[in-house]
């Protein structure tokens, strides 16, 4: 992978821990929801993964549950020879989150990922297993080195302070949860406490999964203004930065597509301007109210 193609590419910083140094992550990373189904031929998911890694999409997003740990395969076929220059996470179960189980999950998921290690292990979504347990089990992991960070996934405000009392809780590098102009629950009451505690967001499905925002008026003429796409101008929103110009989300669209991929790449040099960030605000407003957590 040549420095020119990612020397540039807006970055968000997962904090030092204990075993590892501070990690900068491209704003704009792969996803694999759907992959392994074939909903596409195989190939074509490999080589997109492929594709993304050499355009600086280096973070890879999958978990177990995708297509049965078909979508773990498919990541993994990709990453063959390649493993160090991508940053990995996958999930595991809520039901598979007890101090045995979370490992042995693991341990199949790196099996089907043919890798020796994830760089991050995400709790897919909270569950009916006390968190400690979860916790322990990945610091367990972590010993071990078979991850190199820990996080959440699908926990609301209330859910990430029950997590805060929870030993180990500190070591919590990411919360993924849905976020897209369409949707933008997190903004009234769970963004501003992840940005208090200085905890990055991972967004999944920031396109919204083709819905109205691509067709939206405003985001069309947006999009044609900066002669870029509706989803790139979706994908740019999503990933803008903070009020203190810090970047502190991180999306992950999946594609398979070569036009798709390339699209998504290119969205990370995108910034939109205030005038543009306004127009949004007004055809799809935050809520003034906390909303239940939106989930897929």
């Amino acid at each position: 992978m040549t420095t020119s193609l990612t020397n540039d590419i807006p970055r968000v910083t997962l904090a030092a821990t204990a075993r590892e140094p501070a990690v900068a992550l491209p704003v704009i990373g792969q996803g694999s929801w759907h992959m392994g189904e074939n909903r596409a031929p195989r190939r074509d998911e490999v080589h997109a993964l492929q594709y993304g890694l050499d355009l600086g999409m280096t973070l890879i997003d999958t978990a177990e549950m995708y297509a049965d740990g078909g979508a773990e395969k498919i990541v993994g076929e990709a990453l063959r020879g390649r493993r160090d220059e991508a940053f990995v996470v996958s999930k595991v179960y809520p039901w598979n989150a007890g101090r045995q189980d979370a490992i042995a999950a693991c341990e199949r998921s790196l099996q089907r990922l043919d890798t020796d290690y994830l760089d991050l292990y995400l709790l897919h979504w909270p569950g009916n297993v006390p968190l400690v347990e979860t916790l322990e089990a990945f610091e367990h992991l972590q010993a071990q080195g078979k991850i190199r960070r820990y996080g959440v996934s699908n926990f609301d405000v209330d859910e990430m302070r029950t997590l805060q009392a929870v030993p180990g809780s500190d070591r919590c590098a990411v919360n993924q949860v849905l976020y897209h102009l369409g949707s933008r629950g997190i903004e009234h009451s769970l963004l501003p406490w992840q940005r208090e505690h200085g905890l990055p967001t991972m967004a999944y499905c920031p396109l919204a999964q083709g819905g109205q925002e691509l067709d939206h008026p405003e985001v069309r003429a947006i999009a044609d203004a900066f002669g870029v796409s509706p989803a790139q101008v979706l994908l740019a929103w999503a990933t803008r930065p903070a009020s203190e110009g810090q970047r502190d989300v991180i999306a992950i669209p999946k594609a398979v597509q070569p036009a798709h991929v390339e699209a998504n790449a290119a969205a990370m040099r995108l910034t939109l301007d205030d005038a543009s960030l306004a127009r949004l605000d007004a055809a799809f407003p935050a809520p003034s109210r906390k909303p239940p957590l939106d989930i897929v």
